[in-house]
């Protein structure tokens, strides 16, 4: 049975609200032990390590990633760099461009952290971009009403892939929970549990 890395946003945690519907839906099904959600670094070269590290201690082939926006990106890394799945929740595209704006003082809400995002730390989200997208690997959902990203952009980047596009909703992907059972089944998690 796979197991779910699921990959947080800029300035989130596993705090965040998807985070919290997925772990909460494993448990209620008696899964909870398939749920790995590490708080990832502020720094993008720091995140890929630590998620490097995850894959390789539980194998490639034995889990699917849930990323979201910037997790969305660094799932698209590691699904490339490991041959793994991933679902990829209003992804971040081509962030080394999109991070620009978001230069100088930082504070993640959910851990309380202040850090200092650097241009060296663009270089480091340019390095991590996919050289290729194998599009078989890949379910991108999206909500037409991010107010962040635009969701066209990642239509564009992720052609071929499973997509699924939902009309309104908002950049924390407002029809999380409702999905979670399609979710969990083309994961291969199944919905009755143990």
């Amino acid at each position: 049975m796979s197991k779910i890395l699921y990959l947080h946003g800029f300035n989130s945690s596993p705090a965040s609200q998807k985070a919290q519907q997925t772990q909460a839906w494993l448990a209620e099904r008696g899964l909870a032990e398939l749920f790995i959600c590490p708080t990832l670094p502020s720094t993008p070269s720091a995140a890929a390590a630590l998620i490097a590290q995850v894959i390789e201690q539980h194998g490639p082939a034995n889990l699917t990633l849930l990323g979201s926006s910037l997790g969305g990106f660094l799932a698209s890394w590691a699904a490339e760099q490991f041959d793994c799945r991933a679902v990829l929740i209003n992804p971040a595209v081509r962030p080394a461009q999109l991070m620009q704006a978001y230069l100088g003082p930082q504070l993640n809400p959910y851990t309380g952290e202040e850090y200092l995002l650097e241009a060296h730390h663009i270089v480091e989200l340019k390095a991590l971009e996919p050289a290729r997208i194998s599009a078989k690997r890949y379910w991108l959902l999206l909500e037409t009403g991010d107010e962040t990203l635009n969701y066209r952009d990642a239509l564009a980047y992720y052609p071929g892939c499973k997509q699924t596009i939902i009309e309104g909703g908002d950049h924390s992907f407002q029809h999380w929970e409702p999905m979670l059972p399609e979710v969990m089944a083309w994961a291969s998690i199944p919905a009755g549990g143990n």
